[in-house]
């Protein structure tokens, strides 16, 4: 008996259709089984900033709790320099797989409008996973300035244009661009001192060489409580309890100010999406414990943890932070 060729092929054709659909199914359920058992070899945690750091050390909380939680190594490894974007780089470089983590911070947004040619877009190359904390800054000057409100602050910087001053950890930092915000939003014109990093700049406001500075909590709360500083206001939109009754610049004469320092984890963008969520999953868990929780909310507040909260924080960031830049032109070579 003869088979017609057409028969023949539509045989293979149907062969070749089964086999496709069941490697279609093979790989869901590989992609499935990879969610579910991830981490199955240790993660790095790419930290854009030196050891020893707060930044470093909540890293490493947070690292600490996920090893624990999935029995699996997070390894701390710092990158620093060129404002956090030598950090950034290395982590765009790495596989989408779930296996490279970075730590983002403030810098993460700004340096994408101050460098003007970076080899990475972190709005195309990365996807939030979570945020691990936030914090406002705090306005605080020296006492001999004997500036005690935002009243008196905005009092004495538009009187004397120019003359107030205002040190920073170096030009395109956190405290530079809550500074220019602050200008811009206030109509004052204060002189800006740019550092080699936070110490120095923090050692000349206590020398009373500089007027004034945007610095976190854990930076001025010896100084303010021993009187060498004299804690103005802070950035948030609401006052945060671990700094007492200070009030905001918003509620006191800034009307809508509002700059946080933040922290939180990316990913490579193109990470299977169950992978992301085992990954978020793991991440809101780890942030929920009441160790990890209660040893963050020292130094800031702690965030839900979700992708979804960490998008919509970085959607305004991007808004505010290019705005910013271009109105007070600031570029670096």
């Amino acid at each position: 008996m003869s088979i017609h060729p057409a028969w023949t092929r539509r045989a293979t054709v149907a062969q070749l259709g089964r086999a496709a659909c069941a490697a279609a199914i093979a790989g869901l359920l590989a992609a499935g089984a990879q969610a579910q058992s991830w981490p199955t070899r240790p993660v790095r945690v790419i930290v854009p900033f030196p050891p020893g750091g707060a930044s470093d050390t909540l890293a490493r909380t947070v690292a600490q709790k996920l090893g624990e939680q999935t029995g699996q190594t997070f390894i701390i490894e710092n990158k620093p320099g060129a404002a956090s974007t030598i950090g950034i780089a290395e982590a765009a470089k790495a596989a989408p797989d779930g296996y490279t983590i970075l730590l983002a911070a403030a810098p993460f947004v700004i340096t994408q409008y101050v460098y003007p040619k970076l080899s990475y877009d972190v709005q195309k190359d990365f996807v939030p996973l979570g945020l691990l904390q936030t914090t406002p800054l705090v306005l605080v000057s020296h006492p001999s300035l004997g500036l005690k409100t935002t009243a008196d602050f905005l009092r004495a910087a538009k009187a004397s244009p120019g003359k107030i001053s205002y040190a920073t950890p170096g030009a395109g930092s956190l405290p530079h661009l809550v500074g220019e915000l602050f200008k811009q939003q206030a109509g004052v014109d204060l002189l800006h001192v740019p550092y080699k990093g936070g110490g120095p700049a923090v050692a000349d406001l206590l020398a009373g060489h500089v007027n004034s500075a945007f610095l976190s909590p854990i930076e001025i709360q010896a100084h303010v409580k021993a009187g060498k500083m004299v804690a103005v206001a802070s950035t948030g939109r609401k006052r945060t309890s671990g700094l007492g009754e200070l009030p905001t610049l918003a509620e006191s004469g800034v009307p809508n100010f509002e700059s946080l320092a933040w922290f939180g984890f990316v990913a490579r963008a193109g990470t299977p999406p169950d992978v992301l969520a085992r990954m978020s999953e793991q991440l809101v868990k780890a942030l929920s414990s009441p160790d990890v929780h209660d040893k963050i909310a020292q130094t800031g507040d702690v965030p839900a943890g979700t992708p979804a909260e960490f998008a919509d924080l970085l959607k305004g960031e991007h808004q505010r932070w290019e705005r910013t830049v271009k109105t007070a032109g600031i570029t670096a070579n």
